[in-house]
């Protein structure tokens, strides 16, 4: 966990300066190395060692793939890609319980596990830079190039060949302009809405990382068969992440990530007052705190990518990972408070997303509203844009009479602009 915190301050500030896809690849390589090496290391300490940089690199992965992610898919999609992501990483749930029962000696599960991301590091070096990225760096040509390939994969290479350099930089005047100045860690906090983002979504991924691990190191006292619970455990997040993407999509974000938090809480709250020897009730109740948690993880994933402008998206996504990651550190240090009383880590498990829950009511709602490219533009937004692709979209063709899609940039319309590429 030490690892995956490190690694969420290094890799989330080198993303933004170096880019998503390359930060990925190195990720992608150093997991399956680290991995690799961990199930051969000869002593305690040096596992340790090479345990740390496998956090380091988990990190990466999961940060630069939400944004990668993000950044190229139209916002009508947005929440259903993240939670065919979170899907993803509940069939590892399920892998994991399977693949840990057929091998059993650990140096053997740790190598099994590892070697796959040999072959991910290879296919990596077919993945698309973020054009925002490029363009926000002064990198339009690359960006031009980026887009040309994305329309021939979509079987729109004439329109793809269309694209130049001039309409590909008249739609990103603004956002050029602002990429020119340096943007540091200090941005996350400089101005008075990014501030209230930042302190907000420090709340809501410490909580929910700290009660989620929580419960994860309470599976062995609930008297059931541990390769069934983790089953059980990754079971439930099917019906919760597909709640959650329901109500990420008609009723919002900021809903979502309210509502699931605070029945988390309550759920661990109200497994105080079972008594033990119901263990079905107390499991049952765990299950479904652990699924409103996954619910959680969820939304804030898109959520904090929605909320943050790309000149800084991942070195917000970096302080989220390490808010996440003090969560899961601190988790089993509250544990140790039940040598003392019994029932106080849970009354702490519970409270804290109850709390969060009610913090997250003061995030601005993102849902139908494109992303932002800037600080400035965060700081001055007061309605959804529609438009999923208001920003990086480049022209194809005149536009025809009474198309009312070339209006939707807000800029002259003599001459009128034409309809935009999705990305």
């Amino acid at each position: 966990m030490a690892g995956v915190l490190v690694g969420g301050i290094v890799f989330g500030g080198l993303s933004d300066r170096f880019g998503r896809r390359s930060l990925l690849t190195w990720c992608y390589l150093q997991m399956g190395a680290m991995g690799t090496c961990s199930s051969f290391a000869p002593t305690f300490t040096i596992y340790c060692l090479f345990r740390f940089l496998t956090g380091m690199a988990f990190s990466g992965i999961v940060l630069n793939s939400v944004s990668l992610s993000l950044e190229w898919m139209p916002t009508r999609t947005r929440a259903l890609v993240g939670t065919f992501m979170g899907y993803c990483y509940t069939l590892g749930q399920f892998l994991l319980a399977g693949v840990s029962y057929a091998v059993p000696a650990w140096r053997w599960l740790q190598l099994t596990v590892s070697l796959p991301f040999f072959c991910f590091f290879l296919y990596s070096w077919w993945l698309t830079e973020s054009a925002r990225w490029l363009v926000m760096v002064g990198k339009s040509q690359w960006a031009l190039k980026e887009l040309r390939k994305v329309a021939r994969i979509n079987g729109k290479k004439e329109e793809g060949d269309k694209l130049d350099i001039d309409a590909l930089r008249s739609y990103m005047q603004k956002e050029m302009t602002s990429s020119r100045s340096h943007h540091t860690v200090v941005d996350l906090v400089r101005t008075p809405v990014v501030r209230r983002i930042s302190c907000c979504l420090c709340f809501v991924w410490f909580s929910t990382s700290f009660a989620y691990y929580g419960l994860a190191m309470d599976l062995q006292n609930f008297d059931f068969n541990i390769y069934v619970i983790q089953l059980v455990f990754g079971a439930v997040d099917i019906p919760a992440k597909l709640v959650s993407i329901l109500t990420i999509t008609f009723v919002g974000r900021r809903f979502t990530q309210s509502f699931a938090l605070i029945l988390a809480g309550l759920a661990i709250l109200a497994n105080i007052l079972v008594p033990r020897d119901l263990r079905t009730l107390r499991t049952a109740l765990a299950v479904f705190g652990k699924g409103c948690l996954a619910a959680s993880f969820n939304c804030v994933f898109l959520y904090t990518g929605e909320l943050y402008p790309t000149v800084i998206r991942q070195t917000g996504m970096g302080l989220a990972n390490t808010m996440a990651r003090l969560g899961s550190i601190t988790a089993p240090l509250v544990k140790m408070a039940g040598e003392v009383f019994p029932a106080l880590p849970f009354i702490i498990y519970g409270v804290a997303p109850v709390v969060s829950g009610l913090v997250a009511v003061f995030l601005p709602e993102t849902r139908d509203t494109a992303l932002p490219e800037t600080v400035e533009e965060v700081e001055g937004r007061t309605r959804p844009l529609k438009d999923e692709a208001q920003h990086l979209q480049v022209p194809l063709q005149p536009p025809q009479p009474g198309n009312t899609m070339a209006d939707h940039s807000g800029g002259p319309q003599n001459p009128p602009k034409p309809p935009r590429l999705q990305q």
